[in-house]
């Protein structure tokens, strides 16, 4: 995916807005509702679970609702979605380009640095000398000339398949297998069994990158940018939000992530806990990370936000 002074430009306005923040008011009972999306990543799964535990000790009311990228970025042209904690930069250009021309969203904050995601094979392959997209081609009988992708509509898919239709490092002829995060790294566990061939998308923060020996392949920054896809994500909300609602749009813009947070609740995700409720563990293990977030909140009553979050998660 190419980027270019139109992805520099909406960093920097982005970055601006986040340093100025959004002045908190009092919520009316119209905003008690908070409709946040979810592609069913892990990583989102766990950022969504935060925020419910918080908003809900707030006295909001958090509704997720699970859709595919595209699909959520619709929802919030229309209205139906608020908020959405998966803007991955950048390989999401192409849809925040298509909002900001609608002025269907406003960007609330950068929620995690440190990210990255690119095409990855396991160490087992890496060891055999590809270590870059441009050594796959000679080597694709090993992996049957076949991509292994996320769901379809996915934003890093269509990186992929953009790939393949230009005929990029020579896999024109290679297919993209579109699944699902979990199917995929299902079939990236019964591959190392056997030491088959297998590439795929990675990304961090996840388990995968504990859980499986890998390797991030190089030469994909046209596509999928620098540092091995090196990727800021962004909180989105659909335009007119945080006007209406300006306290909850105040914690929304203050809550940030890191890598090893989300490692440690996606691993509980995976483990088949439920996302609230490992971030409820996590945040009453980690107290201190809730005052930044809170910091000029109150409750949905008008209440200081900080006693009512700790006296909800036990502390």
């Amino acid at each position: 995916m190419k980027t270019g002074t139109r992805l520099t430009a909406l960093l920097a306005a982005a970055a601006v807005l986040s340093s100025a923040g959004i002045a908190a008011a009092a919520d009316d009972a119209a905003c008690s509702t908070v409709r946040l999306s979810d592609p069913n990543w892990t990583d989102i799964n766990a950022t969504n679970g935060v925020a419910s535990v918080v908003l809900e000790a707030l006295g909001y009311q958090p509704q997720v609702s699970f859709l595919s990228v595209p699909i959520g970025y619709e929802s919030m042209k229309s209205g139906e979605i608020d908020v959405f904690l998966g803007n991955w930069m950048p390989a999401q250009t192409a849809f925040i380009d298509d909002l900001q021309s609608e002025n269907a969203i406003e960007i609330l904050n950068r929620n995690l640095t440190g990210a990255k995601f690119t095409l990855a094979v396991p160490a087992y392959m890496a060891e055999q000398g590809i270590r870059s997209l441009a050594d796959l081609d000679a080597h694709a009988e090993a992996f049957d000339r076949k991509i292994h992708g996320i769901e379809p509509g996915a934003p890093a898919n269509q990186s992929i398949a953009q790939m393949i239709a230009a005929d990029e490092f020579g896999l024109g002829d290679w297919e993209l297998v579109e699944s699902g995060e979990q199917a995929m790294l299902a079939q990236v566990a019964r591959m190392g069994r056997n030491q088959q061939g297998i590439v795929f998308l990675a990304w961090a923060p996840h388990p995968m990158n504990a859980n499986f020996d890998i390797e991030y392949l190089a030469g994909g920054d046209d596509y999928f940018g620098p540092d091995f896809g090196g990727a800021e994500v962004y909180t989105l909300a659909r335009t007119g939000w945080s006007e209406a609602c300006p306290n909850v749009a105040a914690l929304m813009s203050n809550m940030t992530f890191d890598i090893e947070m989300e490692n440690a609740l996606m691993g509980e995700i995976l483990d088949g806990t439920d996302a609230a409720d490992a971030a409820r563990d996590w945040l009453a293990a980690h107290p201190d990370t809730l005052t930044p977030w809170l910091e000029g909140v109150t409750t949905l009553d008008g209440q200081p936000a900080e006693p009512a979050v700790r006296q909800a998660l036990g502390l």
